[in-house]
């Protein structure tokens, strides 16, 4: 059954939310492994999700996930090389992926080397040949962790993107953001389909889009649009980017 309400916690810092995002990594990862064998996670990239990431190969974190049944994919990815700076799966090689010991073949990097479109073809391939669905089915992440930047938008879904009404494909190409260049996106039907989902929002420059997304005046931002079907919805903030809210946000953000 899906939640009545989704969960919000504040920290008082960067540094202990990134711990409790790791500490929720690990928790859920044990728990995916017990119930069905394995664990898959997608994540993203900037720089709050980065200092989670970090964190996973150091202990205490390390030693409790088990990295052999782990599974890694990537939410979305620009179409840069690897070795680009603003490469998601460049960023998360450095950050963890190469000080983990986990399989090479559970790291599952979506092709920025390719042309956009048929990018987001073959990664749609291997999200059906991987959760082994037939046409129309959707696969089921067990976390899914996400940023969001100052315009509203996560993963890559821009406000006023088509993107935004996909509803058939589970990866799209679209254009858009900082740096403006074409990228490779999970769609709202995946994202929404996952066990958890954990927002990661640090530092005053995001005060005032949390702002924006937690006030009921405002219903259309691509942040508002992550609508767990099922799972669990947890948005994980900071002081900073908590400053501009007040009154009543016990209902979560304002929906649809």
């Amino acid at each position: 059954m899906k939640p009545e309400k989704d969960k919000i916690l504040f920290l008082e810092n960067s540094t202990d939310l990134a711990r409790a995002g790791a500490g929720i990594f690990v928790s859920t990862a044990k728990r995916s492994i017990e119930e069905k064998g394995y664990f898959a996670a997608a994540i993203s990239g900037g720089s709050s999700p980065r200092r989670l990431h970090r964190l996973l190969v150091k202990e205490p974190y390390l030693s409790g996930i088990p990295w052999e049944r782990t599974h890694i994919f990537w939410v979305d990815e620009r179409c840069v090389p690897e070795d680009d700076p603003a490469s998601n799966y460049g960023a998360a090689k450095g950050d963890f992926l190469d000080l983990a010991p986990i399989p090479p073949g559970h790291i599952h990097r979506m092709p920025g080397e390719t042309p956009p479109e048929q990018g987001a073809l073959n990664y749609q391939e291997e999200l059906m040949d991987f959760f082994r669905l037939n046409k129309g089915e959707l696969p089921v992440f067990d976390l899914i962790l996400l940023g969001i930047g100052t315009d509203g938008h996560t993963a890559s879904l821009f406000p006023g993107h088509g993107a935004l009404q996909e509803r058939e494909r589970l990866v799209t190409a679209v254009r858009g953001g900082h740096p403006n260049v074409s990228r490779l996106t999970m769609t709202f039907p995946v994202i929404n389909n996952a066990g958890k989902i954990l927002f990661i929002v640090t530092g005053k420059g995001k005060s005032g889009i949390i702002n924006k997304i937690f006030n009921k005046a405002h219903k259309s931002l691509p942040a508002q649009m992550i609508q767990p079907v099922k799972g669990e919805l947890i948005w994980l903030m900071d002081r900073e980017a908590a400053s501009l809210l007040h009154g009543d946000i016990e209902n979560g953000p304002s929906r649809r």
